[in-house]
């Protein structure tokens, strides 16, 4: 791990120059990022980030983990097992209020909760999905606690109205819409794996979002999710926009994860920015200026911090 690191500038004229344009940095740096179980947007997005940064800063290598998810990886981060993680907001949110707990290094993406079903499926609305199975997500997800807060919201108990599928692994999902072991499979993301693997299948898929309604006692009871809209088009064969609720999920550093280090992977993830948009959907979310007024500055990472004060013209 990255916990000894430290970071030298060149000196120099010549450094000096370069820095005016961008940091040059005498050593490698290597940092671990844990991600989720395979098969899920998490892992996905950790590769993009990942190789994007890389393709910045070659000398700066981020080795991604998989874990269980959001709830293992604030643990991680806490004990300072793990330097960076990603983190949905569910998780993520109540945290960030704590003076000595982990800090925002920059976005990840804003994540809108959908059910995605076969394309033949009788299921119309969510009050359909009544006695059926329900594949929710992995144990420790955040958008497991955010899929059940929908069916709660719509007048649906998710232990006992449904029957609830909790999987080993995210990637699980996609066969069991399939197959019929699940009804539908809940999950969030435009470039969320699950979601697009079911649209592929022969047949294609549908998908489903919370009430009007809902949308609006979920958002008054839960002020970490939001109303958002799903474009058409984002998805095959989905011709409507679709209405719904989310989070942002987070890119979370370690307690006392270096500010230096964190100032160079924010620097390198601005200078990538063309680089995520084409490694994934939703890879201009992770522009860390969108931090700008989404959350208090006590709640980033005194590397960010630096950045985006740097950043304003």
């Amino acid at each position: 791990m990255s916990h000894g690191t430290r970071l030298t500038r060149r000196t120099g004229i010549a450094a000096c120059m370069a820095m005016a344009a961008w940091p040059v940095w005498a050593e490698p740096l290597r940092v671990t990022l844990a991600t989720a179980t395979p098969g899920g947007g998490f892992p996905a997005f950790g590769e993009a980030f990942a190789a994007a940064i890389h393709g910045a800063d070659p000398d700066l290598v981020i080795e991604t983990r998989p874990s269980g998810g959001s709830a293992e990886n604030i643990g991680l981060l806490t004990r300072g097992e793990i330097d960076l993680a990603l983190v949905q907001g569910a998780y993520a949110y109540p945290i960030l209020d704590r003076p000595d707990g982990p800090k925002v290094l920059a976005p990840m993406y804003s994540s809108p909760g959908l059910f995605v079903l076969r394309a033949d499926s009788p299921v119309r609305t969510i009050a359909d999905l009544r006695g059926r199975a329900v594949a929710l997500g992995t144990r420790n997800s955040g958008l497991t606690v955010m899929g059940r807060a929908v069916l709660a919201a719509s007048g649906l108990d998710p232990e006992r109205d449904i029957r609830p599928i909790l999987l080993d692994h995210a990637g699980d999902g996609p066969a069991m819409v399939r197959d019929g072991r699940a009804a539908a499979l809940w999950g969030g993301g435009l470039g969320w794996p699950g979601f697009l693997a079911v649209a592929r299948e022969e047949g294609g898929a549908r998908f489903l979002g919370p009430s009007a309604e809902t949308i609006d006692r979920l958002t008054a009871q839960d002020r970490f999710l939001t109303p958002m809209t799903v474009a058409a088009g984002s998805f095959p064969g989905q011709d409507a926009p679709i209405s719904t609720i989310g989070s942002w999920s987070f890119i979370l550093a370690r307690p006392d994860f270096p500010p230096e280090t964190g100032y160079r992977i924010v620097t390198a993830l601005a200078r990538a920015m063309a680089e995520m948009r084409s490694r994934h959907a939703q890879g201009g979310e992770s522009d860390p200026r969108l931090l700008e007024g989404l959350l208090p500055k006590a709640a980033l990472d005194a590397g960010t911090r630096r950045y985006l004060s740097e950043a304003k013209p």
